[in-house]
């Protein structure tokens, strides 16, 4: 009698195992086993992190084996189960990967694909195209769109992390807690003992530092000794937490009333205003532009002014819909139209892992109504929402092509701008990813036909235009793809953006923000509309109270810590792929990457303020705190 060995392995995270019956079914060309209990007597089976072997028995040949069935059915109470992988070896000695990496969860059962991966146009029997069918049409009923606000991305149909799919939730909730988060981050930055004095201001700069001591790095306490400088406050807008706003002016806007004469003081090379330019305000005496020639408090409050106002669209703009919103998605459109056996969902997975699971929470703590985003920031209370709202009226496709977008700000001559590191590792990573990505396309797309005629590549491509971007004229999403190079780019970005582009924005807020007077999150007096008018007690009064200060400092601390046992650009630890040419394309990956990592290493070698937010070995796969 025909026997089949199956070999099943059960995840290494919290709460992996099961004492549920697990019964598994074999499909094959020819006929199906019987449904059978994977049970040792004696044996307590698929623990966390167990490999449990069994023998199947058939009574006739089953043909080629199409799918696996694994069925759950509960012994006493729930217990959910994550399963790894099962691999078959059949009579005949074939061996057989079915990747799983998911949970089953209730009286529930998953059906598994082999590994290799396929497009639709090459499944020809009826029992996969029915797979590929059924899958989806699950998918679309677990995986929802729904408009958070008007004029919004669309995000994820879900109230709470809880109410989310299983596979796609935090092992542990408890991890992406904000409150509990930002109260230990609190209590660890030993900044809890000013709490009780919330909205009482601060004495002087000197007493900022009361509250920094505990929480200094190379870069923060560097920051701290130089935020005054007119280099600091410039060097911030090509390395620093938002390095993408600084683009190359060419022309003087008609409501910028500046000469020559107003400026020439500050023009170092000897050029005048109208050569160094080839370099919503309203002019009037209640607007005064403020210079370096002035005042010394009355620039300094000038710049903490700008620097406020870029640590708000920082957050809300580039970091908040540029890489976490649109990163859902991407997602959801991923989970809605492409199956587990396409090769772009196996290839996409790694990169949207816990992604809409920290926009969901974000949304439950974070930035909804009376939440703690409120608690610090001066555009809480709905500012934040508004300000998503008329970015999302410029927001472009290309502007999340990183090439195109530097050249777009004219930010592209290294001749003339030397030291912008962010462009330069940025170019790097990018060409690192597109070429992976080109290697993984080349495999299963032969030609560029192939592509047209990829109809789940194309309905996944229009999901997110048409309704993941709600189908907005002005953001020039593709809502097709027709050559192989348009495919490659659009993964590209999809990989960057989740990957580099966060990792750019979002990992240095520790460092740039945490000395509070260099991106206040709130500014308590309005500016000034008169020169000479302004001393260190009204730029003091004017900072954070200390409350707003202390949660300020909580939030910048957490949101800048890696997850456990985070993976990086390049680790894909869960084998969906099973073709050895694919696993080769992985190798070459992490080969490019390593050479990336390590001329970052080399430049910032002794320099007192190092940029490494973009050196492959700090950048996390996905979008995750």
């Amino acid at each position: 009698m025909p026997s089949y060995t199956v070999t099943v392995a059960t995840g290494t995270q919290w709460f992996a195992g099961t004492d549920d019956y697990i019964y598994m079914t074999l499909v094959g060309s020819e006929r199906c086993s019987e449904r059978t209990l994977l049970d040792k007597p004696l044996y307590n089976d698929f623990e966390r992190g167990a490999v449990d072997s069994y023998d199947i028995s058939v009574g006739e040949d089953l043909g080629e084996i199409e799918l696996v069935k694994i069925e759950k059915k509960k012994y006493w109470m729930q217990d959910d189960w994550y399963c790894k992988y099962i691999t078959v070896k059949t009579p005949y000695g074939d061996y057989i990967e079915f990747p799983c990496f998911r949970w089953l969860v209730d009286d529930k059962e998953v059906i598994l694909r082999d590994g290799r991966a396929r497009l639709p146009q090459h499944d020809k029997t009826g029992v996969a195209k029915q797979h590929r069918r059924k899958e989806l049409e699950q998918r679309q009923k677990a995986y929802r769109w729904k408009e958070w606000h008007p004029g919004f991305p669309m995000s994820i149909d879900a109230k709470a992390h809880s109410e989310l799919p299983r596979d796609i939730q935090f092992d542990s909730e408890k991890g992406v807690d904000f409150v509990l988060n930002y109260s230990k981050a609190i209590e660890n930055l030993y900044v809890n003992q000013f709490m009780h004095m919330f909205q009482s201001s601060w004495g002087d700069f000197a007493d900022f530092e009361r509250i920094f001591v505990r929480i200094k790095n190379t870069i923060s306490e560097y920051v701290m000794e130089h935020w005054k400088e007119d280099f600091m406050f410039g060097y911030q807008f090509l390395n620093g937490c938002n390095p993408v706003i600084i683009r190359k002016c060419t022309e003087l806007p008609d409501n910028f009333p500046v000469t020559h004469k107003i400026v020439e003081d500050s023009l170092e090379r000897g050029l005048t205003l109208e050569e160094e330019l080839k370099l919503g305000q309203k002019p009037g005496e209640d607007n005064p532009i403020f210079l370096p020639s002035d005042d010394e408090y009355d620039w300094l409050l000038a710049k903490i002014w700008v620097r406020s106002s870029d640590f708000h669209i920082h957050q809300t703009v580039t970091h908040l819909l540029k890489t976490h919103l649109i990163s859902e998605v991407y997602g959801i459109a991923m989970f809605r139209q492409l199956p587990a056996v396409h090769p772009v969902f196996k290839l996409l997975l790694p990169h949207i892992r816990f992604t809409i699971a920290i926009n969901t929470k974000a949304r439950e703590q974070l930035i909804c109504e009376c939440g703690l985003f409120d608690k610090a920031n001066g555009t809480g209370g709905g500012g934040h929402v508004e300000l998503v709202q008329k970015s999302m009226k410029t927001f472009t496709y290309k502007s999340l092509c990183f090439p195109e977008a530097i050249k777009a700000r004219g930010m592209d001559s290294q001749e003339e701008l030397p030291y912008y590191f962010y462009r330069d590792d940025g170019c790097s990573v990018w060409e690192a990813v597109t070429s992976f990505v080109t290697d993984i396309v080349d495999i299963y797309y032969d030609k560029d036909e192939t592509v047209q005629e990829d109809e789940e590549i194309q309905a996944f491509v229009k999901d997110v235009c048409s309704f993941g971007m709600q189908d907005f004229d002005y953001c020039e999403f593709p809502k097709s793809l027709q050559t192989k190079e348009q495919l490659v780019e659009y993964l590209t970005i999809v990989i960057f953006t989740a990957s580099a582009q966060h990792a750019a924005v979002n990992f240095g807020q520790y460092d740039w923000c945490s000395w509070i007077p260099n991106s206040p999150p709130t500014m308590r007096k309005p500016p000034p509309t008169k020169k000479g008018e302004v001393d260190l007690k009204y730029i003091v009064e004017s900072l954070p109270d200390r409350g707003r200060s202390c949660w300020h400092l909580g939030a910048v601390w957490a949101l800048s810590q890696f997850q456990e046992n985070e993976l990086f650009l390049g680790m894909y630890p869960d084998e969906h792929f099973t073709e050895k040419p694919v696993k080769e394309a992985m190798v070459n990956f992490r080969k490019k990457l390593a050479e990336v990592a390590k001329v970052v290493k080399s430049r910032n070698d002794g320099k007192k303020l190092p940029y490494y937010y973009l050196s492959p070995d700090r950048i996390p796969n996905s979008v995750a705190v």
